[in-house]
């Protein structure tokens, strides 16, 4: 009797120990499973600065139309509006703006159709402008710490640089709502046009 008294506590305290060890084994594979699934859903890869910047272009692919204001050309800002065409294309890798008088046809002989394509090139966006003016500027861009401001500048030109689009910004006001400021110079004089747009579509 005396050694089934001694020998039940040991027993006990075997089975105890080893259930305690199952528990912290399988307390410790739900911590790292949880672990992993945490690793899992922050893994992604962060989106680079010139992949935000397209994001944020891509945002405001749609119709817009509204007034143009150009200082140095005030025979410009004669109240007609010019509507913009924005659209993703490529798989979601460009974003095509076009530019023209709104109301007018589609006729390359007598109106001004200028088409920008927009991409990511590595670490950087790109803007390439294929200018009315038989030119093509590239520049890259860079946004605003408050994701609201795309700003381009100027790289390099193919073609006459006598006149040619020198740097533009893009400002998100809100989701219907957008200002494009282009600077184009002819030759060493800056002429710069505000466009104040309004999502048509």
């Amino acid at each position: 009797m005396k050694s089934l008294r001694l020998v039940l506590p040991v027993v006990l305290m075997s089975v105890l120990m080893s259930l305690s060890t199952v528990a912290i084994a399988q307390s410790d594979m739900q911590s790292d499973m949880q672990k992993s699934d945490a690793q899992k859903s922050s893994g992604a890869p962060v989106p680079s600065e010139a992949q935000k910047s397209f994001a944020t272009m891509k945002s405001l692919a749609g119709e817009w139309e509204g007034a143009v204001n150009v200082p140095e050309m005030p025979q410009m800002s004669d109240g007609k509006p010019l509507h913009v065409s924005m659209r993703v294309t490529s798989r979601g890798n460009t974003l095509v703006h076009e530019l023209q008088e709104a109301g007018t046809p589609l006729d390359a002989t007598k109106y001004d159709h200028p088409v920008t394509m927009l991409y990511v090139d590595g670490d950087q966006l790109t803007l390439v402008h294929y200018c009315d003016a038989g030119n093509r500027p590239r520049m890259t861009g860079k946004i605003s710490p408050d994701g609201k401001t795309i700003e381009f500048e100027f790289k390099d030109i193919s073609g006459n640089p006598d006149y040619h689009m020198q740097h533009s910004v893009f400002t998100v006001i809100d989701a219907n709502h957008h200002t494009e400021d282009w600077t184009f110079m002819m030759k060493d004089k800056p002429i710069h046009a505000h466009f104040d747009l309004h999502r048509i579509n």
